[in-house]
């Protein structure tokens, strides 16, 4: 157990120093130091051990309004993290709990409870409560169960499926007896995606100037449900070789995210006309109410080895940058992490 804190503590974090314009740079970001005061009655301390950096980050990033605020500037930035509770003068939360928390990008942080949840270390290691067991799993599971309403025998193909929530959502779906098409960038995802996450089949995306072509000679009957966390292109071909009455899950669209020019819609986006396609975003958030049933149903997947996860991890919360800049270059496999301590 961590040894108890007293008096002032120091700790480091990462700002945003300046808003990108295009793709992320190094110069976006600093590293300063906060002075934490002692805990107060009913607070408790927690040490920061994993942090987990996502693409949503980037929208954070810009200014203006969206379903969440704005990073600001001079400001430290916010993200999942799990730590440990090195001091606490709260009734529920004690030395040595783990705990799982928004704000990441730091090394410390107090809280009174609120937004804070004790998590159990036995089930995965902990840092899975930010990944299959955390809401990147559980967007793949809303997405498939709330959003598509999933059925038994569907058609599923899932862009950049070899990512954080792609490859939880391809196995979700093969869990429930799916057919299941992939995309990923480069060979070592596509192997990954056949052998460990046992697909159906993968595309190299990179490797093909006819996506919709590919899309429809693993899918001679039309798919079913599109889970897009890639848009543009993507998007244009899962609409191509959808089936009438189709869905197309929203989840994200990181080709567009560092996008200096407003990017052009599907050309063939009337299709959701003569297809009678649905098309619906949502953000993971909206569905907290359901996350007992996630865990319910997520729990014994890991235990029978069903659903089986990568872990990208980045050492030290001064590279914390390159971890978050890396995933709009394909650097991940898996879940993109940063171990802080």
């Amino acid at each position: 157990m961590p040894a108890k804190t007293s008096g002032v503590i120091e700790s480091r974090q990462i700002v945003l120093a300046s808003r990108p314009e295009g793709m992320p740079t190094k110069s976006n970001f600093r590293q300063a130091t906060a002075e934490l005061s002692p805990i107060d009655d009913g607070e408790f301390l927690v040490k920061n051990q994993w942090m987990s950096v996502d693409p949503y980050m980037r929208g954070r990033m810009q200014q203006g309004d969206s379903y969440v605020s704005a990073f600001k500037i001079d400001e430290p930035l916010e993200g999942g993290c799990i730590g440990q509770v090195v001091d606490s003068r709260h009734a529920e939360f004690h030395e040595g709990d783990w705990v799982l928390g928004s704000l990441g990008w730091r090394e410390f942080w107090k809280s009174p409870g609120e937004g804070a949840t004790k998590i159990e270390p036995g089930l995965a290691p902990v840092q899975a409560y930010l990944g299959a067991l955390g809401m990147t799993g559980m967007t793949a599971w809303v997405g498939l169960n709330k959003i598509a309403k999933l059925k038994r025998g569907n058609t599923v193909f899932v862009s950049a499926a070899s990512g954080a929530v792609g490859s939880i959502a391809c196995q979700l779906a093969k869990a429930q007896d799916c057919q299941v098409i992939g995309s990923a960038g480069t060979a070592e995802k596509v192997q990954w995606l056949k052998e460990k996450a046992g697909i159906d089949a993968a595309i190299h995306y990179k490797q093909t100037d006819d996506l919709a072509g590919e899309l429809l000679r693993l899918a001679p009957n039309g798919i079913d449900v599109y889970f897009d966390n890639v848009g543009g292109n993507h998007l244009e071909a899962a609409m191509e070789v959808m089936n009438d009455f189709g869905v197309c899950v929203e989840c994200g669209m990181i080709s567009t995210y560092n996008a200096t020019t407003p990017p052009a819609a599907p050309s063939n986006l009337f299709k959701i006309i003569v297809k009678r396609i649905r098309m619906q975003g949502f953000i993971v958030s909206d569905h907290l109410d359901v996350r007992s049933d996630f865990i319910a149903d997520m729990a014994p997947l890991i235990k029978t080895k069903q659903v089986v996860w990568e872990e990208t991890v980045t050492a030290g919360l001064e590279n914390a940058p390159d971890a978050f800049i890396g995933l709009f270059e394909g650097d991940n496999l898996g879940k993109q992490l940063v171990r802080i301590a």
